[in-house]
């Protein structure tokens, strides 16, 4: 295997696995940024060794022992400090004695309970979700603070806050049972689908998906539904993972550009996975609870993945859902699918003329999707200038390569005189 190969393999394995690393070493130590600095130095480790002496069977258990030995060495030398330094035995004494750290260790489903402490009720919900996107999809401090439209600084001081008001607090490191897991699963899934729409949209970087994410998602999804049984929202969350997951392989073309839902090679479709969601969504509307964002989300994704052809996709009735999703999730991005499903159903100037009416909606405005939706119905009404303009503004906007090269591609077709294609976006979760 050539140098180059191996390398990035090893980068798909560290990335891979860093987040369970992470949550465990989180565990062991309660302290957030102790548990990242000996990651940081297993990942380095790693990446100065495994292209050279290969991967290690356990990836993830050798990172963890690396990590374990630095912060073993961090706080024997501050516990040696603390010996000297009494003022400093207060703090010193909050982090475990360096002996507890390997019986910290040896517990399951690290990364759900990191999510459980990071979604804990003592946290405004915006930070218990933008912790989690910090701490478990490692994501940088400008793109969470994007996220959530806060500048950087301001995004900065929120997680520090949160992240000492966990260690100090003496939070459990468990996920909660009884009564209280219902009061806190509404957080976690949504965390859960913050990860899975990361990993199957990437904001930034070269890549139009990351698979590990959303295997991770998936991952996290089987044991919640495992935990709350009965609960018609996890079952729907997990069966829309499906059943948009079951799209990967054929969501970008040999070049790594994004390929639209009607131009799919529907045969490269997991049949597998779409049985399975639609099971799950069957099994959810059997509970005839009352009817949340996911349980609608995976019913529309249900007639998509159904439909046997693009041609045949009831776009009526995924209409009418984005309409009721609406009236339990009015969101910007919400209303722009629901926008993108009216021009499907209804025509290209009625989806243009609903995208009109969101306009003075300053987060769509910094939203590409929005200008691309908005190109993609000018080209169709042969509005050319407009449309042009409308992808280059999306362009200036997208931080991910790969549906930049959409964006492009979609320009030059214009520019070369080629008739509009149907009307939508590049997928997004």
């Amino acid at each position: 295997m050539a140098e180059t190969a191996r390398r990035d393999r090893v980068a798909l394995v560290l990335r891979a696995e860093a987040a369970g690393v992470r949550a465990r070493l989180i565990g062991a130590l309660r302290d957030f940024d102790r548990a990242e600095d000996a990651l940081q130095d297993a990942l380095t480790a790693a990446w100065e060794r495994w292209p050279v002496d290969g991967l290690p069977d356990r990836p993830a258990a050798w990172l963890y022992r690396v990590a374990e030995r630095r912060a073993l060495d961090v706080l024997r030398r501050e516990a040696v400090a603390a010996r000297h330094a009494p003022q400093q035995a207060g703090e010193a004494a909050q982090a475990p004695e360096p002996e507890e750290l390997l019986a910290l260790a040896d517990f399951d489903d690290d990364l759900l309970r990191l999510i459980f402490t990071c979604c804990d009720p003592s946290l405004r919900p915006e930070i218990r979700a933008a912790l989690t996107l910090r701490t478990v999809l490692d994501m940088s401090l400008e793109e969470v603070a994007r996220a959530f439209l806060v500048p950087p600084r301001t995004m900065e001081q929120r997680l520090l806050r949160a992240r000492q008001r966990l260690q100090r607090s003496g939070i459990p490191w468990s996920v909660p049972t009884g009564a209280e897991l219902p009061a806190r699963l509404n957080d976690v899934l949504r965390v859960a689908y913050l990860i899975f729409t990361e990993g199957y949209a990437t904001t930034s970087g070269e890549s139009l998906t990351r698979p590990d994410l959303c295997a991770l998602a998936i991952g996290l999804m089987r044991r919640l539904v495992r935990l709350q049984r009965g609960q018609a929202e996890s079952l729907a969350l997990l069966a829309l993972m499906l059943l948009q997951h079951a799209r990967a392989a054929a969501r970008s073309d040999a070049a790594g550009l994004p390929v639209l839902l009607a131009d799919q090679d529907r045969t490269r479709w997991d049949p597998g996975a779409i049985r399975q969601g639609t099971v799950l969504l069957e099994k959810a509307l059997r509970l005839r609870q009352p009817p949340g964002p996911y349980q609608i989300q995976a019913a529309i994704a249900a007639v998509h993945a159904n439909a046997p052809s693009a041609r045949d996709t009831d776009w009526q009735e995924i209409s009418a859902l984005y309409d009721a999703l609406c009236r339990v999730q009015d969101t910007p991005v919400v209303r722009l699918n629901r926008a993108v499903a009216i021009a499907m159903a209804s025509g290209a100037a009625a989806g243009l003329a609903e995208l009109d009416r969101l306009a003075a909606i300053p987060s769509l405005i910094g939203h590409h999707p929005y200008h691309t939706a908005r190109g993609a119905l000018l080209w169709r009404l042969e509005r050319r200038d407009a449309a042009v303009a409308a992808y280059r503004r999306a362009l200036g906007l997208t931080r991910n390569r790969a549906e930049a090269g959409f964006l492009q591609d979609r320009i030059e077709r214009i520019e070369a005189g080629e008739a509009g294609p149907e009307v939508q976006l590049p997928e997004r979760a």
